[in-house]
């Protein structure tokens, strides 16, 4: 039996009733077609998830009893960041949809030498919006109550400032790790750690000078064996390896 779930970007409360948006309101009653009296379970995007019922089913405002609090599926115990370079178009919607599945909590777009793709501000608002929409939708289908960060796109050398600036250096419980085909650790020889942040290139990966950057901000050049990865292969890839190793794979 399926379980439909919504996001609602609002604090919820047993025995309140409310309006949904346009969206979530159409997507439910005219491509789910639930009916007045169905049910379903509603998530905050902080942790939080409650059964509900449908009251009212108009096509452009829905509205839903909330009933109880549910046991929320808990994230992965690995504090994970995925710093991934902007790639093209569906690779980036894959990346994103993929790497929350996966139980990434931070997404950090990452703008370098070799990033193709170029975004103004109109441009950068309305990529971050859709983003926003893609990991929604991944939460509401993977279970998951608790929606990752998602920051601004960032020049590689003011993010990697900004990381200097709060931890001049990983901890002994923190690693930060650069995907590197020519890398010359593996993760099996690193030891556990409670948190991560994984940078991945773009199409062509990073230049030569943002490698020698990350390494100098303590950036371990990682590699995940004798094949070449593309960009929307390689940081999923690790996230899933890293999720075996140290989270709840």
């Amino acid at each position: 039996m399926r379980t439909i779930r919504g996001y609602i970007d609002a604090e919820l409360a047993p025995d309140q009733e409310l309006a949904l948006g346009e969206d979530l309101s159409n997507h439910l009653t005219r491509v789910l077609r639930l009916r007045v009296g169905d049910g379903l379970q509603l998530f905050d995007g902080r942790g939080r998830e409650f059964a509900a019922e449908l009251i009212a089913a108009e096509r452009k405002r829905a509205q839903v009893r909330v009933g109880a609090e549910l046991a929320a599926i808990a994230d992965s115990p690995l504090q994970l960041t995925l710093a991934q370079g902007l790639c093209r178009g569906e690779k980036m919607d894959l990346v994103l949809q993929k790497a929350t599945e996966l139980g990434v909590q931070r997404v950090q777009p990452l703008l370098t030498e070799r990033t193709e793709v170029k975004l103004d501000a109109e441009r950068e608002a309305r990529r971050m919006a859709h983003w926003r929409q893609v990991l929604i939708s991944a939460c509401e289908q993977s279970g998951r109550a608790q929606l990752p960060q998602l920051a601004a796109p960032m020049a590689m050398p003011s993010w990697l400032a900004g990381l200097l600036a709060v931890a001049p250096a990983a901890s002994p419980d923190s690693v930060r790790l650069m995907l590197d085909p020519e890398g010359d650790v593996a993760l099996r020889h690193l030891p556990p750690a409670a948190s991560a942040i994984l940078a991945v290139g773009p199409e062509g990966g990073f230049s030569e000078h943002e490698a020698e950057l990350l390494q100098r901000t303590g950036f371990t050049r990682l590699r995940l064996g004798p094949r070449v990865l593309r960009t929307e292969t390689a940081g999923l890839a690790a996230i899933a390896a890293l999720q075996s190793h140290w989270g709840d794979f």
